[in-house]
This record gives C-alpha cells, sequence and structure tokens, in this order.
C-alpha cells in the first residue's frame, strides 16, 4: 500500500507496477489533486536546507558529491518521465537564477561560483545588475544573481497527472478519496481503515511529506515540521507591461533571502510568485498571508501593482531535523517506509525518492545506489511539541538576517 498519490507515492508504484507488484495507492483527496498539483513547478536542485559546508563536515565529501548527483539526477528524471510516459508537462528552459536581495551577496556569488566549480564540477555564471536588466531579470531589489545550468518550469497539476496514468497503465490500483482513519498492525500484516473501504498490505509506504498525520502515522511522530507556503499568480501580462518592468523571461529565480520568495514567468505570461512564512493554517488566516505576499510582490516587481491576482494557494513544506530528506524504514521489520522532507522543492527529488524508496523496498542492495545522506536516520526534534514555537523562533531570526 502507498499512501499518497502525489509526486512520490506515484512514482513509487511505476516503479514497483512495472516489477510486477501488486499495488493499491490510498489518496485523501482525487487523484492528482493534491499539494503535489498546487506547488509552483520549480523542478530543480535543493531539496534541503543545510548548508554544504556543514553537510560535508557531518557527511563527509564523497557523501556530499553524491548528494548533489542524486538532486542533478532527480531534475533528469522528471524530464525523462515527461517523455516516457507522454506528459506535457510545459516544460520551460533550463536554468536557475538566485538573485542577490542586498548588494554584499554579490560577493558571496563570487565564492559560491568557485565552490561549484571546485566541489561538483559545476559551472555556474555570476550576473550582474546591468546583465540582469540585458536578460529580462530587471527589478528594483535585484543587485545581481548566480545562474546555474541545472533546473526547469513544469505544469505540476499535468505531471502529476500524467504519472497518474503511468501508474494505472504500469498495473497499479488508485483509490481517490481514502483518508486513513486507522492503522493497526495483526498477524504479521498492515490493516488500514479509509473512508471508502479497509486493505490489508504486507509492507506500507507513507508519501504524504508534510501532510503526514502523526495521529495515524505514529512512526513519523515528532520526526517532521510542516512550514506554510503562500502562492499567488496573476492574470496574463501584456507585452508592454513585461517590458514596463523589464522582466521577459521564463528563467526560474529565487531570492537570495533564508525566507525566500520564488517566481516565473508561466507559460501564457501570467506570473506566479511565492514565499515561505506563516505558522497559521487555519482559514482565518489565509486573507491576510494573501495579502502580505500581494505586498511583497507589488513592492519587488512595481510595474505590475495593478495586475490583478487571479489565484492564490498555501500548503505545507516539509522539514526534517537534520535539514535534507529521509527515505528509508520506519520499523525493524522494514514493512513501513516513506520517502519525505524535500524543504519545499519536491517535485524533482520526491519523484527521485520514490523510485528509490521502490527500489530499496525490493531489494537491500538498492540502499547503495541512494546517498547516505538521505538514508542516515530520520531524528526525532528535541522537545517536538514545542515544534510550531520553533518555527516562529526560526522566522524571527532568519528575517533579521535577511535585513541585515
Amino acid at each position: 500500500a502507498i499512501i499518497g498519490g502525489g509526486f512520490t507515492g506515484l512514482s513509487a508504484a511505476i516503479e514497483l507496477a512495472e516489477r510486477g507488484v501488486d499495488v493499491r495507492v490510498l489518496e485523501a483527496g482525487p487523484i492528482g489533486w493534491g499539494a503535489s498539483g498546487r506547488n509552483g513547478g520549480f523542478s530543480c536542485i535543493g531539496s534541503h536546507k543545510l548548508a554544504y559546508g556543514k553537510m560535508i563536515s557531518t557527511y563527509g565529501l564523497d557523501a556530499t558529491k553524491h548528494f548533489y548527483r542524486a538532486m542533478k539526477q532527480s531534475v533528469d528524471l522528471v524530464a525523462d518521465n515527461a517523455r516516457r510516459h507522454g506528459i506535457d508537462i510545459w516544460k520551460t528552459a533550463s536554468g536557475e537564477i538566485t538573485l542577490a536581495h542586498l548588494p554584499n551577496r554579490l560577493e558571496e556569488f563570487r565564492a559560491d561560483q568557485i565552490f561549484y566549480r571546485t566541489t561538483f564540477g559545476e559551472e555556474n555564471e555570476v550576473l550582474s545588475r546591468e546583465q540582469l536588466v540585458e536578460r529580462g531579470l530587471a527589478g528594483p531589489e535585484f543587485h545581481g544573481g548566480l545562474m546555474g545550468p541545472v533546473g526547469f518550469g513544469i505544469h505540476p497539476l499535468n505531471y502529476v497527472r500524467g504519472l497518474a496514468r503511468a501508474a494505472h497503465k504500469a498495473g497499479a490500483t488508485l483509490h481517490p478519496n481514502s483518508r486513513i482513519s486507522r492503522w493497526e498492525e495483526r498477524d504479521g500484516m498492515h490493516h488500514l481503515s479509509t473512508t471508502s473501504g479497509n486493505l490489508k498490505a504486507k509492507r506500507v509506504l507513507v508519501a504524504t511529506n508534510g501532510y503526514t498525520p502523526e495521529a495515524v502515522s505514529n512512526r513519523h511522530a515528532g520526526r517532521i515540521l510542516p512550514a506554510l507556503s503562500n502562492i499567488i499568480v496573476t492574470r496574463p501580462l501584456t507585452n508592454d507591461e513585461l517590458q514596463a518592468q523589464g522582466w521577459t523571461t521564463e528563467q526560474l529565480a529565487y531570492d537570495s533571502r533564508n525566507l525566500l520568495h520564488y517566481f516565473r514567468l508561466l507559460p501564457g505570461k501570467r506570473f506566479l510568485f511565492g514565499g515561505r512564512g506563516g505558522t497559521d493554517s487555519s482559514e482565518r488566516a489565509a486573507p491576510s498571508y494573501r495579502a502580505h505576499i500581494t505586498r511583497t510582490f507589488h513592492r519587488l516587481f512595481p510595474a505590475w501593482s495593478q495586475a490583478e491576482i487571479t489565484h492564490f494557494w498555501r500548503g505545507f513544506v516539509c522539514l526534517s531535523r537534520d535539514l535534507v530528506p529521509y527515505v528509508g524504514p520506519l520499523d525493524e521489520r522494514k514493512t513501513v517506509w516513506t520517502a519525505l522532507a524535500y524543504h519545499g522543492n519536491g517535485v524533482a527529488m520526491g519523484s527521485w525518492s520514490g523510485c528509490a524508496a521502490a527500489r530499496m523496498m525490493l531489494d537491500e542492495k538498492a540502499k547503495g545506489e541512494v546517498p547516505t545522506i538521505i538514508t542516515r536516520r530520520l531524528a526525532k526534534f528535541p522537545l517536538p511539541m514545542f515544534r510550531p514555537f520553533y518555527l516562529k523562533g526560526a522566522y524571527v531570526w532568519f528575517g533579521w538576517q535577511d535585513a541585515m
């Protein structure tokens, strides 16, 4: 049984079904209408929040290089999935740029450029403010950029629906509207009670990321930290409006804040703008978050301050205590598995991790193919009942850092 019909769960379902395994995918809502279909569509590197220097000192240089290669492979996997399964993902041009939100960040970009070259063999390009303008990446608070070659934009709902069709074609059975209400273990089997029926399974993969209900899956209890991300989308912009702002490219972009903003021009000339932040997921809090992110968007892209905002949504990204993803078992018998904690970047890494989890469930030797950084552990947060306060404190600290 696979709990979760998003990028991770469906990728695992395809991998398992193609190997002849009887696969049942349980999804709380209609397949493909979960968080995986409602994100920013960034297929790129960056599924961790642990700085590379800390990663190298903790796990070693070779392990860090292995993890970086896996992230690059995950981006290629999305493109391969689209080709193999005939999915129209609305793929945009390759590359991703980090934009300096303060002038001193540009010097850091030059150091980063050297680090990426010497450590990973990756060639990035440092762009001045003037070069940003020349390439259609202009904004009053963008003081330069670091352009990387890996990444592209997609239509996430098209992609996840395509994965669902591919999983069905491979032989997996998809059960929409099957929210888990009870999970028991008896006689060496997992008994899953849902709103639409009951299921008995030998092995279970939990692939619900930041939406994992700890009351049902207590093996995750205290081990993940959901955090809100908010997105707005404008009406289609005219060519004159694009020229007035100086942003004319479909390049993936985000700024250099810890509490970053991410944005891109969509096919059809709508503009998507997202941002981290917020700890209140209730419906009553949604209007204030929409107003806040809209004000920020108008400040960064003032020429579009009169453009109507036609769409707003928000959802959970998922953090781990170690600030890296986790793929692996959750019990000693290795009958319960998970793949999660992509730190706001799960389009590519979620797809890759689902395949990796499936291979590891079938073959113990497959673990050697997966970076040890993401198979090491899914550690509990200290005093996990205080996780919401940790998050609020982190927002205050990061906000101060970003301003300074």
